[in-house]
């Protein structure tokens, strides 16, 4: 129960990795990718929001509070969470560090049990998903 998580995450992917000591190297264990977050949003919906008119003719449009592109990042935050949340039921980990783009981040909170909010050891607002296990090491502290 002394391993070490540390997840990258932003809208579009997820990468997990481990550490087996304090000071040593990030090992990549699994990527969970979210295909959807890099369309369009025009490809997303299948049509434009409904129209209503007025007693006087004139018509707006409906809109919705949040963008189909919002909607498909927060339950692709939902996916990430439930699979850190079946990590820490296993215990497969007894520390977390949570890295990701800043608005990703947001989301990822609101899904997050209290027992896993428990093990996060820090929160870093950076998108390093693209990053080799070493830069994104340097990015942690030196003893995890």
């Amino acid at each position: 129960m002394n391993k070490t998580w540390v997840v990258v995450a932003d809208a579009c992917r997820a990468r997990f990795f481990t550490a087996e000591k304090p000071a040593g190297p990030l090992n990549e264990i699994e990527t969970l990718s979210n295909p959807e977050a890099r369309l369009h949003e025009g490809d997303l919906v299948s049509d434009r929001g409904g129209r209503d008119a007025n007693a006087a003719g004139a018509s707006h449009g409906f809109g919705t509070a949040r963008s189909a592109k919002d909607e498909t990042a927060n339950r692709f935050a939902g996916e990430v969470c439930a699979h850190l949340e079946q990590g820490r039921q296993k215990h497969a980990f007894g520390k977390l560090y949570v890295l990701g783009a800043p608005g990703f981040l947001g989301m990822m909170r609101k899904h997050q049990s209290s027992g896993l909010r428990n093990l996060i050891s820090d929160e870093i607002a950076k998108d390093l998903t693209t990053q080799s296990p070493e830069r994104i090491r340097a990015q942690l502290p030196e003893y995890l």
